[in-house]
This record gives C-alpha cells, structure tokens and sequence, in this order.
C-alpha cells in the first residue's frame, strides 16, 4: 500500500511538490514563530532582570501647591533609613539616590554631565559592573570623602579610557573629586533611569551639601525572594505616607508589572502570527484535497481496473488516503528542517543571543501535518472508494 501510493505520487513529482509546498512554509512558519517569540521573550525579560533583581523603587509623586510643604513631603535619607530598619529581615539592601540639580562645569569646561549621589549599597542593588578601579565602601560616605566614580562614556570623553581615567582628579565647581573607579549599567538604560549617560557618582553624604532641598529620587529596595516583591512594594508605600503628612502621594512599584506585561505582550504575539502560520496550513491542507480530487478524477480508469481484479473499497480508500497523508507529512518533515535550520545558523553566528529551538513546536508540526493530510484527504479517498467499477472502466 505505501509503495504503491509512493509510486502515484512519484510519477507526478512537480505536482508532488508543488503541493507540499505549503506544508513546507506553513511548518517552517510555526516553527520560526514559537523559535523568535521565545527568543525574544527570554531577551526581553533578561533585559529587564538586568536592571535589578527583586527590585522596589519609591519616589515622592505629588502633594501640596505649596512648595515649602512639598519640599518637606520629598523622600528623605530618614525615610530610607526607616525602610532598611523595618524590613531588615526582608530584604537585601535599601538605596537612595540624590541628582544634582545644577549644570557643571568641569575643569574649567562645561560638559553635558550630571552627578548622582549614592551610598555604598547602590552597586550592587542596581547591579553595576565595574569596569576598573573600584566602588566606594561604607566610610567613604560616612566620612563624605571626595571621591568619585565614572559611567565609561564620560570616561572615555575625559581621559580616552577606563584604566586612564582611574586616580585622576576632577574638579568640580570648587572642589577636587579623585576617580576610583568606572562602571556601566548591565543593561543599557539609554538615559531613561536617574543614571545618566555621561555622569559622575559621588557619595550621597557629599552631594547632599550642593542641593538646597534633600531629595531622595528614587528610592531603591531589593527583596531577599522574588515571592516577596509584592508585599514590600505595599508595605514600603504604607511606611513612606505615615511619615509624611496626609495627602502626600508617594510612587512605588516593581519589575512584577513590567515583567508580566513583556510576557502577556509576548504571548499575544506568538499567538497572532501562530493563527497566521495556521492559516498557511489550512489553506496547504484545501490544495492537497484540491489536487486529490483532480487526481482521483484523473485516475478514474486505474481505479475501475483495480476494482476489477478484485480491490476493495477499503483498500482504494485507504491509497488515496496514504497519499494525501506522504504529501503532507513529507512538506512537513522539509518544513520542520527548514524551521529548524534557521536558529541553528543563527546560534552558530550569533551565540550570545541564546536562540531557543522548541521541541513542542516541532512534535507539534509534525502532527499537524499528519492531521492536515488525513482531514483534507479524506473526502478525495471516499470519492474514490465509491466509484461505481463499471462506470469508472468506461471512463474516457
């Protein structure tokens, strides 16, 4: 039965193809799809981790018209201080963050920079990489030592590198900053977090005498567990608006939201272009049973012979029906080589992006595959099967 429905389809080979074409891209499609929205998802979201795992931040969000009263309503190092105390068991670190809200003039020249103090635990909970020379430790602040760190770009545009620029003196307005350090964000924020592209970090104990008003913005926490995050984020809220007076509104939120928006975001997506590539399927499968039934017709005369020497209904179903199934699974098998090909390459060329091949969606492919040419070959073989064997024999 196999061969002889192998040597059918043989002997129209053209038309063979053409046919299983559709499988081929419908296949390759799916696997394509569920292999880039994995890829991107698991992309996306390393991206975001980057920022910080388990991270809360918290930042004054609005208050009075009245500025003396707003000022006063601004997260303050006191607040911090009453975080890290509260929730010790809970959490890894809590970090404050201050800019300065003047333009600098660096030696002599202006530049494009802002300084951005912070204590000792802001390294780690943004998860800074050091790039040379070190990060400032816990007596640097308290003793408000004038040392500074460099983001690499300003580094770069200041000394022409990151070993140069280490032990360096900076003034700034009247005071000498010494480099110990250059560092980059893991994951690049392009400006768009309090860290700037081209900025200086300082201990936040020196920066706080530069700005008139203390303001900490924002305010970072990072939880010990990820099951964790929620809770902290509501409780660190509730610890900000009972130390400042009532209709003060403080912003505090986690990578919780982002991360299921990427995800959600993702799913929708795959889905989409999933019932897209489903469509390439269903569209392959009514040529399959298009083309069965022009070859049934076709065939008219073999299949009356072959009723009269004795083949059964079933058997000439079950031909017909074995053809439409090798059209089909054999597109899909190209297909799943073609899918599967793709990331390979794109592994081999570019490994540090991880591409994801998903066994589902192949096992998955190849049963479609199946289905398609069974469910749309099954109204040709019936055809077949019910010729009448002395109107088929007359069939000219």
């Amino acid at each position: 039965m196999l061969k002889s429905s192998y040597e059918a389809l043989k002997a129209n080979r053209i038309r063979t193809m053409l046919t299983a074409l559709g499988l081929v891209i419908g296949n390759a499609s799916v696997i394509l799809v569920v292999t880039i929205s994995l890829t991107s998802t698991e992309f996306i979201l390393d991206q975001i981790k980057g920022i910080g795992s388990n991270v809360v931040w918290a930042y004054f969000e609005a208050g009075s018209r009245d500025s003396e009263q707003s000022e006063g309503d601004f997260v303050k190092l006191a607040d911090v201080d009453a975080v890290r105390a509260q929730m010790a068991d809970r959490i890894v670190a809590v970090t404050a963050t201050m800019s300065s809200n003047n333009s600098l003039t660096i030696d002599g020249k202006p530049q494009d920079t802002s300084v951005l103090g912070v204590d000792e635990y802001y390294p780690k909970v943004r998860n800074l990489i050091l790039l040379s020379g070190r990060y400032f430790d816990a007596e640097e602040v308290k003793q408000r030592t004038k040392v500074t760190m460099l983001t690499e770009p300003l580094a770069k545009l200041l000394f022409g590198g990151n070993q140069a620029a280490v032990g360096k003196m900076l003034k700034v307005k009247d005071h000498q900053f010494t480099v110990i350090g250059v560092f980059r964000e893991r994951v690049q924020s392009f400006g768009l977090s309090e860290l700037a592209d081209r900025a200086m970090v300082v201990p936040i104990t020196v920066l706080r005498y530069y700005n008139r008003v203390e303001r900490i913005d924002p305010m970072y926490i990072q939880a010990k567990r990820a099951e964790d995050v929620e809770g902290i984020t509501s409780e660190v809220k509730t610890i900000l608006e009972a130390r400042h007076r009532k209709g003060a509104r403080y912003f505090v939120d986690n990578l919780g939201a982002i991360l299921e928006t990427a995800k959600n975001i993702s799913m929708i997506l795959t889905f989409v272009l999933i019932m897209v590539a489903a469509i390439a399927l269903i569209i392959s499968g009514i040529g399959i049973m298009n083309i069965m039934l022009v070859t049934v017709t076709e065939r008219t005369k073999e299949i009356g012979t072959r009723m009269a020497v004795g083949a059964s209904r079933r058997e000439i179903l079950a031909q017909f029906l074995m053809e439409a199934i090798l059209i089909s699974t054999g597109g899909g098998l190209l297909g799943i080589l073609v899918g599967v090909s793709g990331p390979l390459i794109a592994h081999w060329l570019f490994p540090e992006f991880g591409v994801s091949i998903s066994t589902t969606s192949v096992v998955v492919a190849f049963l479609v595959s199946f289905v398609v040419g069974l469910v749309f070959g099954l109204l040709p073989a019936n055809r077949a099967s019910q010729l009448n064997p002395i109107e088929a024999l007359r069939y000219e």
